[in-house]
């Protein structure tokens, strides 16, 4: 439906983004102003206070989205080129929604060694890293060794879409009246984001308990000699009955199942093993686990998707502006888990009597960002 009038659009701008200078060069004062000679004392002043440099030049309100191409939407490892697409809608989001300077950079390296050494070398341009479309494990490691480098750095497809999904689920659990802690939770997808969720709803705040983590192999159990490193380390701290098998076996008197993994692979067999009052947050994209009309035929009391025509989108675009947002304007250097649960907790209280297609703000909401950058202080 979109594809076509998608390909006429971006062939018709060339993109979606310009520099242009906030600046009329109208005369040569101005000129001499904004650049030789005035300039130079402005280079002396970041030279011996490199704190002004939030004061004297984009870097406070400028972020690099850095992809290698290796995870792209649902298309997989595409390459750089064929991410700039992506990397350019997101930039264009971060200053619709958020009013933030942000810079498509797609890397054509590949190892977390060389995707480090390139972030570390362009960090003084910027006042924080968004990683974007880096598959697991890598992102993994990227991730944890960019946290000392003076800005922040968060890998939106982990952390954006588990806070939004969080946002969400504290909300559908209120639907169906159970209480958060109580729920039996099915996460198809062990790459990035579904790492990412399951860590946010195991943390002490949260509290959920019995989590049952399925990647395309089955469960994961700690019985499963095929898995290793972060697998293994998931395997070990989910699944309290250590149960074993596929996806039907993981869903038996399930309440919640979150998809963040392929199209069309949740049955109905699977659907209606789970509780009677169940969660479906079906995000695969741009196809979901379950398509909205099986859904309703299969009588699911909370159905969620990524998709924007579809009621209560769970999309981190609900995140990232905000986030980034309240980083910058705080001069914050580092993301704790608190601050990642507190922005789901700002963005689910912006709806005041959840219901089955309302557990979520829309996008468009102009308060979202606000409410959530307000969750970020030192």
């Amino acid at each position: 439906m979109y594809d076509k009038k998608s390909i006429e659009l971006h062939k018709k701008y060339k993109g979606k983004l310009e520099i242009r200078s906030v600046i009329d060069i109208k005369d040569k004062e101005i000129l001499s102003l904004l650049y030789t000679p005035g300039v130079g004392a402005v280079s002396r002043e970041i030279h011996s206070h490199p704190e002004t440099a939030y004061d004297y030049t984009i870097k406070g309100r400028t972020v690099a989205v850095v992809t290698d191409g290796s995870a792209v939407l649902g298309l997989g490892n595409i390459g750089p080129l064929a991410a700039m697409p992506v990397m350019e809608g997101k930039c264009a989001l971060f200053k619709s929604f958020g009013n933030i300077d942000a810079v498509p950079i797609c890397l054509n390296v590949h190892t977390p060694d060389e995707i480090i050494n390139v972030i570390k070398a362009i960090s003084p341009g910027f006042g924080g890293i968004n990683l974007e479309d880096i598959k697991a494990p890598e992102c993994f490691i990227i991730e944890k060794a960019l946290q000392d480098i003076g800005i922040p750095v968060m890998h939106d497809d982990q952390h954006g879409t588990a806070i939004v999904t969080l946002a969400a689920l504290i909300n559908a659990s209120k639907v169906i009246d159970k209480d958060i802690k109580d729920l039996k939770v099915i996460i198809s997808g062990v790459g990035a984001a579904g790492v990412a969720i399951y860590r946010l709803l195991t943390n002490n705040r949260i509290g959920i308990q019995n989590i049952i983590m399925v990647d395309s192999k089955g469960i994961l159990s700690k019985e499963r000699t095929d898995i290793d490193g972060y697998k293994k380390e998931i395997a070990l701290n989910t699944n309290p009955l250590n149960i074993k098998g596929s996806m039907k076996d993981a869903l038996e008197g399930a309440d919640v199942f979150i998809g963040v993994s392929a199209p069309n692979i949740l049955t109905s067999d699977m659907i209606n093993s789970m509780n009677e009052k169940k969660i479906v947050f079906a995000m695969a994209n741009p196809d979901p686990e379950i398509s909205l009309e099986n859904a309703k035929k299969l009588g699911i009391t909370v159905f969620a998707t990524g998709r924007s025509d579809i009621p209560n989108q769970i999309n981190n675009v609900l995140a990232f502006p905000g986030i980034f947002r309240g980083l910058l304007d705080n001069k914050i250097n580092k993301i704790t888990e608190d601050m990642k649960i507190n922005a789901s907790l700002k963005i689910a209280d912006m709806i005041k009597t959840p219901g089955r297609e309302n557990i979520i703000p829309s996008v468009f909401n102009k308060d979202v960002v606000k409410e959530v950058a307000s969750a970020f202080s030192k």
